[in-house]
């Protein structure tokens, strides 16, 4: 969220709004990029906690190596695809003559960085199915805290720009991947990256790619809501799109934190569920239902009083804030809702239940998102767009419980097969 939020915050302070819409036109890309790895990176996670749960620790660290070259392959295949299909990518993102000379090299330079950053989604995820999440954060953290410092010195003191925001995301990167890799190698018990290592069993990979695929759809439609958006919204403007760009990554703040609760609680839900410890594993996702809901609540609501304020640190440009901040509070009320569609799709990840899964995963930023965003915008215009976001997230809570419901209540399948 940050390696977003860092990137808006220094390209804003240029006060350029066709530079902000451009690299904001470009955020579906690195979404993109996160989808690809979380396939192999969350998929792995969820097939590791299950085998430490069962004590089969030989396989866990095979199917941890298998994941991490799979998810290096892929990474390499994006990135040549990128770059043969630029311009096709480009005009699927919207981009606009005003707005192309920015987003172009941007995007060149994150396409570039793919391979960095699909193959870091496996460790982050991995070495927490170990208890290693400390580790996990130190190298996430590492490769942010320095992109913070390499943001403004490539955008001002080098005078790169756009370029310069995707540099600072490609060393950050650089740095991460290093520290999380030795991390596998030197403190996991049962995790490993070796090359002769990584041939797993057919019902292995059936495991990793059955809940990987659904992981990574969630990210894809977080890609395609955030495109619909774009598109839709730059009818009315570049300034509608940088506020948007804004309001999106202040959104992120609350997400990503309600993300970490959830990754928090899958490993332990993954581990029970493994373990056949239904007592503990309802606990488990009671409390996190809980914690994700009402914190949402809380920081949502403190995000909606200080909106103008929090906008306005971005650009003085007072279009762009007002537009911002009024698209923010609207994304901001239905937070909950989405915490609890987030505890349902990574609990559902967890247990091994991939059609409820991906179920969850196309519906609040793909299908449900789209179906009413169409329907809303040629009702309502400006406002159908802004408003079409928080209808999909009540409509994917609603139907997240009715899953759970028909797994976890007294005449679940989960029950009956326990």
């Amino acid at each position: 969220m940050i390696y977003n939020l860092t990137d808006t915050f220094f390209i804003a302070q240029t006060q350029n709004a066709n530079l902000v819409a451009g690299i904001t036109l470009c955020t579906p890309l690195f979404s993109m990029m996160i989808a690809l790895g979380d396939m192999f990176g969350l998929g792995a996670s969820s097939a590791i906690s299950r085998l430490l749960g069962q004590k089969k620790y030989k396989l866990a660290g095979r199917v941890n190596s298998f994941s991490f070259y799979g998810a290096l392959t892929l990474g390499i295949i994006v990135m040549i695809c990128l770059f043969v299909f630029r311009k096709e990518g480009l005009s699927l993102l919207g981009v606009t003559p005003s707005t192309y000379q920015y987003a172009n090299i941007f995007y060149e330079i994150m396409a570039a960085a793919s391979v960095l950053i699909i193959i870091s989604l496996v460790p982050i995820n991995t070495l927490r199915t170990e208890g290693l999440a400390t580790q996990s954060m130190i190298g996430t953290a590492s490769g942010t805290v320095l992109k913070i410092f390499l943001d403004p010195l490539f955008i001002f003191g080098f005078h790169l720009g756009a370029a310069g925001a995707a540099l600072a995301t490609v060393v950050g990167y650089l740095v991460t991947d290093t520290i999380l890799i030795g991390y596998t190698v030197r403190r996991a018990r049962y995790l490993h990256v070796h090359v002769n290592k990584m041939k797993i069993p057919l019902s292995e990979v059936k495991d990793v790619l059955m809940i990987g695929l659904p992981a990574s759809v969630t990210n894809f439609m977080t890609m395609l809501g955030t495109a619909l958006m774009n598109n839709f919204l730059i009818v009315y403007g570049a300034t509608k799109v940088a506020g948007f760009g804004i309001a999106i990554k202040v959104e992120t703040i609350v997400i990503m934190v309600l993300v970490g609760f959830c990754f928090g609680s899958q490993a332990l839900i993954g581990y029970n569920y493994g373990a056949r410890n239904k007592e503990r594993l309802t606990k488990i996702i009671q409390f996190d239902l809980l914690v994700n809901v009402v914190f949402a609540f809380i920081i949502a609501l403190g995000l909606m009083v200080i909106s103008p304020a929090l906008c306005g640190l971005f650009m003085k440009d007072q279009n762009v804030v007002h537009a911002a901040s009024y698209m923010l509070r609207w994304f901001l009320i239905t937070t909950p809702f989405i915490g609890a569609s987030m505890v349902f799709t990574t609990m559902f990840q967890a247990v091994n239940q991939p059609l409820d899964a991906f179920l969850m995963s196309v519906s609040r930023q793909g299908v449900v998102f789209a179906v009413v965003i169409f329907i809303m915008a040629s009702v309502m215009g400006y406002q159908g767009v802004i408003v079409s976001q928080p209808i999909a997230d009540v409509i994917t809570a609603v139907m997240g419980l009715g899953l759970y419901y028909h797994e976890f209540g007294p005449k679940g399948k989960v029950v009956a097969n326990w």
